[in-house]
């Protein structure tokens, strides 16, 4: 390989990000507590691939598992915390991802028998968060990501039912997206248990199968024309 292909290789890889750090209330969990996480900071493009639950396949989930679920009350605002590789550290370059990988954030969450469980296909999942592009000042969710310590702070919703879940947090680069496959797809899940809320059972959707490569917002060009608007791919946000 040539200087120049190994300087790509490694500009690529510094450029990628991982979800690893939970935060409930403001009280930190734990850094890779919690957390089903991969060794390498790579992306899933392939949004037809079970690698697209909770990551893995081209980047291998850390084993064993981590044991610790998190505990959540229902209503509780989550922190949800990114770094650019398992060593990095806020104020490292770059971290938590390099700003030229801008895109939406999304978070989902799916009721399990257990958050420890390794059998995670065919699992019900519904959005409680997501943050795209805002026209008017050109910010991507991304850019507020990095200005913020890769931290991005959501609502578990009060009303859903008390259990155990997995909590699905993911960051779409759009960078390269102007043909398919090109999104690059970031994502991890959380073992949460959450308690007190409600009984109300959203809506759900299956994953693989909430987004289509030809979704507006999976396969765009960020650069030309100006977007006027950008679509989140995936359900609408769950609300109680």
């Amino acid at each position: 390989m040539s200087l120049l292909s190994l300087a790509l290789v490694a500009s690529c890889v510094s450029a990628h990000t991982i979800f690893q750090q939970v935060y409930v209330n403001g009280v930190d969990q734990g850094r890779l507590q919690g957390v089903r996480y991969p060794s390498y900071n790579g992306p899933i493009t392939d949004v037809t691939s079970n690698d697209l639950i909770c990551n893995g396949g081209p980047n291998p989930l850390v084993t064993p598992l981590s044991t610790k679920i998190i505990t959540a009350p229902a209503g509780a605002q989550v922190t949800a915390q990114w770094h650019n590789t398992l060593t990095s550290n806020t104020g490292d370059n770059p971290d938590p991802i390099d700003s030229s990988h801008k895109g939406p954030i999304l978070t989902y969450l799916a009721k399990v028998d257990s958050a420890l469980q390794t059998n995670i296909t065919g699992l019900k999942w519904f959005k409680i968060y997501e943050d795209g592009l805002d026209v008017a000042t050109t910010t991507w969710a991304v850019d507020k990501l990095n200005a913020n310590a890769g931290k991005v702070t959501f609502t578990i919703p009060s009303c859903i039912a008390p259990g155990q879940y997995l909590m699905r947090h993911e960051l779409i680069a759009l960078h390269a997206a102007s043909s398919y496959p090109g999104a690059q797809l970031y994502m991890e899940c959380a073992q949460l248990q959450i308690t007190g809320g409600g009984s109300t059972s959203p809506a759900t959707v299956s994953i693989p199968g909430l987004y289509k490569g030809t979704d507006p917002g999976i396969t765009v060009n960020i650069y030309w024309p100006v977007l006027t608007n950008y679509t989140i791919p995936g359900p609408a946000v769950f609300k109680c």
